[in-house]
């Protein structure tokens, strides 16, 4: 396999990553709406409260440590060491495990305390029941971490795609089964826990399936030779922290929200019933910035070894393009879906979740996908720098000012109070690594023209949506119901708003033609511009 790094194994590489984890994303954000519609507002909250605890843990050790272990047996394998691979394995399995299983303690026999700590007592039966997904988790971490280390990425993808078909399955079905014969929401949550524990199951014995015919054919493995334990162990700690923190920057967030805003709401007067229920509203903003970051989360992954490789090959002269243009799609999409989001809101806030409810803090919580966006893409550049610690440090400080924030603004404002304290923390987080990025590498990312054409097609997308859904909104409906309407609106003005952008950026060429062709599915783009752009 070659390791030079060209524009088509870029195309090709990016593209095999895009698919894989949109289809993940995409699983993972659309089926809170089917599951937020069976369990209500109250049930959402119930759900959401839990979620972060095991979404923090799972990406931890089945994403960052299966990247961390791969990066340590490709070293080993490129050092002619393939005697140590069997010994770094069992280390990592045996590490892995001693952390799951002081994790699954924590969860399973600390459930009361933060339960009580989050104000509600009763979600400690959900956090029992998510507990055990942990368990699963020194096996998968392994698995995958060697399959991407043999290069083997077709095998890894399918995997998380079957583990979140499975959990979304058993999801939504389970809870459907759960309330048929109760109304325990509860009882439903706990149910949406197991789901996550079957996903990961499905993992492991699809992993485990594949690697026996593999080690079948090939034969064991000799361990010979000792294998210093220490330095495998710190490099798989430093390696998985830094590989997915920026990925658990959104659980982070959300996390201080399950221990901040139900209890603070309570504190300030609120009934429990009616905080529960705000709660679940203030959540629906959260599958809808997910849905908002596909592109730049996805960019991120593929710009991580792209970036390592041109930065230690050429000093860092080649690395350059790839980060304008990474930076420029990232902010480009982040900003559309932002504003596109703003503009639909209140009719996607009804078409999706029932309700109207709290339309104007969904749409101030939408703005934090441009944050995310561009911290996802700055923490991948600087990351495939091997510059990790200081945009940590950042990214925690980030979870320190929401936790700050909530306690100052939600007492005064509510909901809302939590929605702008995460697009400050994200701010502040954003300028921070811009500012150390730019310490690091003084390139310019975009001339004045970009950001101008950026924001006139972010301008007159934003106008005619607006105008669209206030005109159309004042059509009679006749038999239509108010949810049927805000389907109908909903999704001709997305429509609209997609044809509109596309048009006006294409036509003033703010992304070129030769950098369309660089990413997953450019092509088609490249060829929309140069014929919208030819002379007549």
């Amino acid at each position: 396999m070659s390791n030079d790094w060209n524009m088509k194994s870029y195309m090709k590489g990016a593209a095999m990553l895009t698919v894989a984890a949109i289809i993940v994303k995409l699983l993972s954000a659309v089926y809170r709406v089917p599951f937020q519609n069976l369990v209500g507002d109250e049930g959402f909250y119930i759900y959401q409260q839990v979620y972060p605890f095991i979404a923090i843990i799972t990406t931890w050790t089945s994403f960052g440590f299966a990247i961390a272990l791969s990066k340590i047996l490709s070293d080993y394998k490129a050092n002619g060491k393939n005697f140590a691979i069997p010994k770094i394995r069992k280390i990592a399995f045996y590490y892995i495990g001693i952390i799951s299983i002081i994790f699954f303690v924590f969860l399973f026999f600390g459930a009361n305390l933060l339960g009580s700590f989050m104000g509600d007592v009763q979600l400690a039966q959900l956090l029992r029941a998510g507990s055990y997904v942990i368990l699963l988790m020194p096996l998968l971490a392994v698995l995958k971490g060697e399959f991407q280390a043999e290069g083997r990425m077709g095998t890894v993808a399918y995997a998380q795609v079957l583990e979140q078909a499975i959990r979304v399955s058993v999801i939504l079905l389970g809870t459907w089964i759960v309330l048929l014969n109760s109304l325990d929401l509860y009882k439903a949550g706990s149910m949406a826990m197991y789901g996550a524990v079957a996903g990961e199951l499905g993992g492991v014995v699809f992993l485990g399936i594949v690697y026996w015919k593999i080690t079948k054919k090939t034969g064991k493995e000799e361990n010979v030779g000792p294998v210093p334990v220490w330095p495998i162990v710190k490099q798989l700690t430093m390696l998985s922290i830094s590989a997915s923190i920026s990925a658990l920057l959104f659980l982070l967030l959300q996390l201080v929200d399950s221990f901040t805003v139900f209890q603070l709401l309570i504190d300030n007067g609120m009934g429990r019933q009616e905080a529960m229920e705000k709660k679940g509203v203030y959540d629906r903003g959260q599958p809808l910035v997910q849905l908002g970051i596909v592109i730049a989360s996805t960019l991120s992954l593929s710009i991580v070894p792209l970036v390592a490789h041109r930065l230690n090959k050429d000093k860092g002269r080649t690395a350059q393009p790839f980060m304008q243009l990474t930076f420029r799609i990232a902010f480009t999409f982040g900003i559309a879906a932002a504003l596109g989001l703003i503009a639909v809101l209140p009719y996607l806030n009804e078409m999706l979740f029932k309700t109207r409810a709290e339309s104007i803090t969904l749409m101030v919580f939408s703005l934090q996908i441009i944050w995310m966006s561009l911290i996802l893409t700055f923490m991948a550049m600087l990351q495939g720098g091997g510059k990790v610690r200081v945009p940590t440090l950042i990214l925690l400080l980030c979870v320190c000012c929401k936790w700050i924030l909530n306690g100052i603004l939600i007492p005064s404002y509510g909901v809302i109070g939590a929605a702008w304290s995460g697009n400050a923390s994200l701010a502040i987080a954003c300028i921070l690594m811009l500012l150390y990025f730019k310490k690091q590498w003084k390139i310019r990312f975009a001339p004045n023209s970009f950001y101008k054409g950026v924001a006139q097609a972010s301008l007159v997308m934003f106008v005619i949506v607006i105008a669209y859904t206030r005109l159309i909104d004042h059509f009679p409906v006749g038999i239509l119901s108010s949810r049927v309407e805000a389907v109908v609106i909903s999704l001709s003005s997305v429509m609209l708003g997609a044809i509109v952008f596309i048009f006006v950026l294409t036509k003033r060429r703010v992304i070129a033609e030769k950098e369309w062709f660089l990413l997953p599915f450019g092509r088609r783009m490249a060829k929309l511009q140069l014929w919208l752009n030819k002379e007549k």
